[in-house]
């Protein structure tokens, strides 16, 4: 089980960032990632739409006998989990959970300071944060607002010095700066891009929590509890998948993951059915 390797998916590049937050805690692993670009995003999809499609990705992924799944997700992780855990033949974990957690331990005790989420409409809506927030700090205020245009512009590469950022993040993060929380969740995966911008507009009394660190985290706890950490120091190979447009993985992903992306292939949503002695696909030149 050690040498096996760690799947990992999303809708599309954020959970990319979970991926690099992986291989710096665990660079010895080796990932498979899937980035399912057809069909981005979740955030509109129905609960049953949003199963389907978290099923067939990690169906997919099963191919190479990973020993843990990562729906590095959150709509995903909010909306499908439960199921596929019960469905999947090996262990999943979520960003949703471990981003909760992460919160309630970096806010102040004994100040009463509520925490935020930020995050899409589809996360927001499910509450699942909020439910996994109460379940560890049920006294805990929770203040959560959708900020439905951040993703958007973070895949047009914008960053938190360019003025539209600026703009959004002071909209969306008016009413939760007014609340002064004492830790803010950054709850999708591509926020971790803006983390700079929303520490200025809400200030460095506010602990920010980026879910991708905490699910590496994770991971990394229960890989050990299993005794299924690879041992390698370093080497750990990163191979992705995506359902549309590899070239533009190839291109944008570059920022989410913080370095070249090299091996990306291209599967169509009909090849997640194809029988598991078929040809691997190769990577896209």
């Amino acid at each position: 089980m050690q040498n096996q390797p760690i799947g990992i998916f999303d809708s599309g590049l954020g959970g990319l960032t979970v991926v690099q937050e992986m291989r710096r805690r665990l660079p010895g692993e080796d990932i498979i990632y899937f980035g399912d670009t057809a069909r981005v995003p979740y955030g509109s999809k129905s609960p049953q739409t949003v199963f389907r499609f978290a099923f067939e990705v990690s169906s997919f992924l099963l191919r190479f006998e990973p020993k843990l799944i990562i729906a590095a997700c959150n709509t995903a992780s909010a909306l499908a989990l439960d199921k596929l855990e019960k469905q999947l033949p090996v262990p999943v974990l979520g960003v949703v959970e471990p981003g909760a957690a992460e919160a309630v331990r970096r806010n102040p005790p004994g100040a009463n300071r509520p925490i935020g989420v930020i995050a899409t409409e589809a996360t927001i809506n499910s509450h699942a944060y909020a439910r996994a927030i109460q379940a560890l700090a049920p006294e805990t205020p929770i203040i959560e607002q959708a900020c439905p245009s951040l993703v958007a512009v973070i895949e047009e590469g914008r960053t938190s010095r360019d003025p539209i950022v600026r703009m959004l993040l002071i909209d969306y993060l008016e009413k939760i700066r007014a609340l002064n929380p004492g830790s803010l969740v950054l709850g999708c995966t591509h926020y971790p891009l803006i983390k700079a911008g929303v520490a200025e507009v809400l200030g460095d009394h506010v602990a920010l929590v980026d879910s991708a660190e905490a699910t590496a985290r994770a991971a990394e706890q229960r890989l050990a509890q299993q005794a299924a950490l690879n041992g390698r120091a370093a080497g750990g190979r990163l191979q992705c998948y995506v359902s549309d447009n590899p070239q533009r993985f190839r291109e944008v992903g570059s920022r989410f993951l913080a370095e070249p992306i090299k091996d990306v292939a291209w599967i169509t949503p009909e090849q997640f059915f194809v029988e598991q002695d078929q040809p691997t696909p190769q990577p896209v030149p």
